[in-house]
């Protein structure tokens, strides 16, 4: 049984900033005059319905829906609470990382469960990138730095790019701040494991 860290995903209490971890990832924000609508595009069923509870942990709906690709797709409803997160994360039609920004503990809660995933050999851990976003990758590795977790960019040049995260030390960070995993996570390696 591991211990619960002060400073986890399950003792800090949920917000609208959590979802900027969807950002971090491969989501969408989207500003209308309604509010803001964030979204993200998964690649399993198991991680729609961890996102769902991210987006409705924070206090707002969530819908379950599919591309035109067949791909789990799961959104918020565009509401003004957003539209600071949102606004933080666009400049013009691009997506950008907000100056300085760290990566709460729900955050990095919210970036795994989009995009996170064991590689082969147990000893290292992925966090996805936006592949369309290719100007946000070095400074969110620099963010997961100044949350104590140092990665190396992986693939920069390919449709998968992704922080590597190797080693006892980092993997123990980030599982002491994401917390538990959830429903059918540690079954695909979608879920950090110390081996």
């Amino acid at each position: 049984m591991s211990q619960l860290s002060f400073f986890s995903a399950e003792s800090t209490p949920p917000e609208a900033s959590d979802l900027a971890g969807l950002l971090a990832a491969q989501g969408q924000a989207v500003i209308s005059a309604a509010g803001a609508r964030i979204s993200v595009v998964v690649d399993a069923q198991w991680r729609a319905h961890a996102v769902a509870d991210v987006i409705e942990a924070s206090g707002f709906d969530a819908e379950i829906t599919r591309t035109d690709e067949g791909r789990p797709l799961v959104r918020t409803e565009p509401v003004p609470d957003l539209k600071s997160v949102a606004s933080d994360w666009v400049r013009g039609a691009v997506k950008a990382v907000p100056s300085g920004w760290v990566p709460a503990p729900r955050a990095l809660r919210a970036w795994v469960v989009a995009s996170g995933r064991q590689e082969a050999d147990g000893t290292r851990f992925i966090l996805g990138l936006d592949p369309h976003a290719p100007d946000t990758h070095p400074v969110l590795a620099q963010s997961l730095m100044r949350a104590g977790i140092a990665p190396t960019i992986v693939g920069a040049h390919s449709s998968s790019p992704a922080l590597r995260i190797t080693g006892r030390r980092r993997l123990g960070r980030l599982i002491e701040n994401i917390g538990e995993a959830p429903a059918g996570a540690l079954a695909a390696a979608g879920w950090p494991v110390l081996v």
